[in-house]
């Protein structure tokens, strides 16, 4: 039974409903999430040509009221952990448009449709089909999701969250910030000093609204903005409230078929990323129950592909960062309002004029460098090569696609200046420049997923559980075999190759576990990490225990930053984990103080 609402013992604590640290993560989650709608703004009205009207009529108020409704619950998630453990530094999880899905609904699902009848209104039928889907699939994650991780190492759950964050969080807003580096140096090197040091502005202006302002001024300053655009971009303001779209769902759910070998892998993604997201909020001191989180996903999906958008809303990465920002609840609160007033006004359009895209994009990269850094910092150093192992999958995924892209504009714009030449490039072209485009498709395929699965491999094999790691390389065989992994669609035998290699390796492991070599013993830093964190080593029933190491002495810790107080874990997390059975010995949590310093890296 799933007892989302029921009420937990309460203890005296102090929240208020917004604090200085939610100014600073307010502009920070807000720009992001503004940057994204925007975009999918732009996708919408030029590559797929979908009418104004439908665009800031129907799409944009149905992502806002998902944005408003999300935002609100997982807001009210916070201060029920808050008051649940008796701590006043809870950070609301993230939530916002998901921007893998973005890019993915437009020229995967919507694209190919107009191309092919040009009709906008059938490719955005197919889009709202599809996010439903994902939305149901999300929703069956949130039963299955916890058993995953309850049992993944948590260098392979945050090692394929930081090659997200490297590969599709990072890189593109570190290209765009180069592109006008006088604008987006500036303003990335002042939100460094004001989320990553201890260090304020003068009478503690918010870190965000001031960069902003800065790059902004920057670009107009200096010709970077086109003013007679602003004038035009006004026109497009107007009130609309969202509506319910059933018509054109059930029309896009007539033909289902095509949309399932993307949806069903993309759905795994959200819950697989969604859970991954939950652990990088545990291991930064912010321990939520999964299974709700997942079905208000899911459910957002649901909700707002009904009412007109074809962008599945989703927890998003970043909650340490927020954290580190001083973020507690207000931050997600007025993130979902202010999107939402926005949406609803038309209002996208006119700021996409006002501010210079260099000024916006350099908080995404920051999100990307602190969630990269995290997966290190809160694993065990033994499990490095584990999460480089998981971060591999998504880089090779990424690497693909610009690949692909380039290749695919290179041909059209050939094909252009000479139709009579029919230009085609061969995987054996790119491989004779030594551009093995078919081998970083087949690794990342599914990678969000592959991820997880390589780096449970390898921590498992460095902690010499071989038991557990010939179970994770034949859940790796199964997976890839239908193609949920290394596959380019769902079906059977889609990388059969690729199976058999994930059994020839739980044959290795095996044999190896025949021997029963005992499992590697945690060194006493790795200990006093998981006590910081709450959470017990992970081991089995059977396992050796650790041998008894002396505790380390507190590092001292500058008084204006103080150390954050080890969390208790509640039992539906910790209760879970193998080994969960062992006394833990977090100690009850105490209401810290909030810092302007990453979490992270005072562990």
């Amino acid at each position: 039974m799933i007892k989302i609402g029921s009420p937990p013992a309460e203890r005296s604590v102090n929240l208020p409903y917004w604090t200085k640290g939610d100014t600073n993560a307010f502009f920070g989650l807000g720009i992001n999430v503004l940057v994204n709608v925007i975009v999918l703004t732009s996708l919408c009205l030029f590559v797929v040509n979908i009418p104004k009207g439908d665009v800031f009529g129907a799409i944009l108020p149905a992502l806002g009221i998902a944005m408003l409704l999300g935002n609100f619950f997982y807001a009210w998630l916070g201060r029920r952990l808050a008051l649940k453990e008796g701590r006043g530094d809870v950070t609301a999880m993230p939530y916002g448009p998901s921007v893998p899905h973005m890019f993915i609904v437009v020229f995967v699902i919507m694209l190919p449709i107009y191309l092919q009848t040009k009709d906008p209104v059938a490719a955005w039928q197919a889009g709202l089909a599809w996010a439903f889907i994902i939305g149901i699939i999300v929703m069956i994650g949130a039963f299955v999701g916890p058993t995953i991780r309850r049992y993944a190492p948590r260098a392979a759950m945050l090692g394929t969250l930081a090659g997200i964050s490297i590969a599709f969080i990072s890189m593109r807003p570190a290209a765009q910030m180069w592109d006008a580096a006088w604008i987006a140096l500036p303003v990335f090197g002042l939100l460094l000093i004001g989320l990553l040091t201890d260090l304020k502005l003068p009478w503690n202006l918010p870190i965000g609204a001031v960069a902003l302002l800065l790059g902004t001024a920057i670009g107009w300053i200096g010709g970077f903005m086109d003013a007679p655009a602003v004038g035009d971009a006004a026109k497009d303001i107007a009130v609309s409230l969202p509506t319910f779209h059933f018509d054109k769902l059930i029309d896009g759910l007539s033909d289902i078929s095509p949309l399932l070998a993307t949806a069903i892998p993309l759905g795994v993604y959200n819950f697989t990323e969604g859970m991954t997201n939950v652990e990088s909020a545990a291991s930064a001191g912010d321990s939520y129950n999964l299974r709700p989180i997942l079905l208000a996903d899911g459910l957002g999906a649901v909700v707002g592909a009904a009412l007109g958008s074809p962008f599945p809303p989703a927890v998003y990465i970043g909650h340490p960062g927020w954290k580190a920002a001083g973020g507690r609840t207000g931050y997600s609160l007025a993130t979902g309002a202010v999107i939402a007033l926005l949406c609803f006004l038309g209002m996208f359009s006119l700021l996409n004029a006002v501010l210079p895209l260099p000024a916006i994009v350099p908080i995404l990269l920051y999100i990307g460098l602190l969630i990269g850094a995290q997966a290190f910092q809160v694993s065990p150093k033994a499990h490095g090569a584990a999460v480089v192992a998981a971060i591999i999958p998504n880089i090779a995924s990424w690497a693909a696609g610009l690949i692909d892209n380039t290749v695919t504009t290179a041909v059209g714009v050939a094909s252009n200046l000479n139709p009579s030449v029919q230009l085609t490039v061969t995987d054996d072209d790119l491989e004779a420049n030594s551009v093995l485009l078919h081998g970083l498709h087949v690794l990342g395929d599914g990678a969000v997923l592959a991820g997880l699965v390589l780096g449970t491999i390898v921590a498992f094999i460095i902690d010499k559980r071989f038991v557990h790691a010939t179970i994770a390389s034949v859940a790796g065989a199964v997976l890839a075999f239908v193609g949920l992994i290394h596959g380019e669609k769902v079906e059977w035998n889609a990388s059969g190759q690729v199976a058999l290699g994930y059994l020839f390796l739980a044959v290795v492991c095996a044999i190896w576990a025949l021997t029963k070599p005992a499992p590697r013993v945690p060194d006493a830093e790795e200990i006093e990490l998981e006590r910081v964190h709450g959470v017990p080593p992970q081991r089995s029933r059977g396992d050796a225990a650790p041998a008894a190491v002396p505790e380390p002495a507190p590092a001292a810790v500058p008084a204006a930053v103080p150390e954050p107080a080890p969390t208790a874990v509640p039992a539906a997390v910790n209760g879970g984990r193998p080994g969960a059975d062992e006394p833990s010995s977090a100690e009850p949590a105490t209401a810290q103080p909030a810092t302007g310093k990453p979490a992270a890296a005072t562990s």
